[in-house]
């Protein structure tokens, strides 16, 4: 047996060996008391600070004054027509349809309607500190994912209780049967002069609203 092929079996005997000496250890057995959360001291602010990075307005609202900020929002953005889905609050349809006359819910407007559609206004299922990324499960109040991406602006709230301290936290509270939607910030990409173009394949304007609950 050449020099060549003695090591090349010498390598592969090793590899065998650790292979049967790894099936005789149980799954149970290995150690998994590592920490699986990073916590802040502050995660809601970590939180605001990251989505602000991004050049999303933040603002951390009571939920008292949610209907007026989303209407202040969806005002300051310019909007004159708005879409809110099925499963957001009532206060809030009440608001939006006091200052801007009929609110769509989304549910029968094709894609060339949602061109026409200037504001959308949802819930989210988690944010994410770490990163400051809101993910959207599409459940209520979150509407189908065509409504959140075609609009010009994004106005979302995001509950200080749905914010969780890193991604692997995140999605542990996540189903993963559920279309998700991870939104970091406003739409944007580079050209090759790294030029930033904002709105190009979704929101160009993303406004959060962070409130208690």
């Amino acid at each position: 047996m050449s020099a060549g092929n003695s090591a090349r079996e010498a390598i592969l005997g090793r590899v065998r060996s650790a292979l049967v000496q790894t099936e005789r250890v149980p799954v149970s057995s290995i150690p998994r008391d590592y920490r699986t959360e990073r916590p802040a001291a502050d995660l809601v602010g970590l939180f605001c600070e990251r989505v602000a990075d991004y050049r999303a307005t933040v603002e951390r609202v009571e939920p008292g004054g949610l209907p007026a900020a989303i209407v202040a929002a969806a005002r300051a953005a310019g909007a004159r027509r708005v879409l809110a889905p099925t499963g957001v609050p009532q206060q809030w349809y009440d608001a939006l349809s006091s200052e801007f006359g009929q609110v769509d819910d989304g549910s029968d407007i094709d894609t060339a309607g949602l061109e026409r559609i200037d504001a959308v206004i949802t819930t989210a299922v988690v944010g994410i500190a770490e990163t400051g990324t809101i993910v959207l499960d599409h459940g209520p109040g979150q509407g189908r994912r065509a409504a959140t991406l075609v609009p010009d602006v994004h106005i979302c709230v995001v509950g200080e209780s749905q914010v969780a301290d890193d991604v692997p936290t995140a999605l542990r509270r996540l189903d993963p049967t559920r279309p998700m939607t991870f939104i970091s910030g406003p739409s944007a990409t580079s050209d090759i002069e790294l030029n930033r173009v904002e709105g190009v394949h979704g929101p160009r304007t993303l406004h959060v609203l962070v409130t208690p609950g």
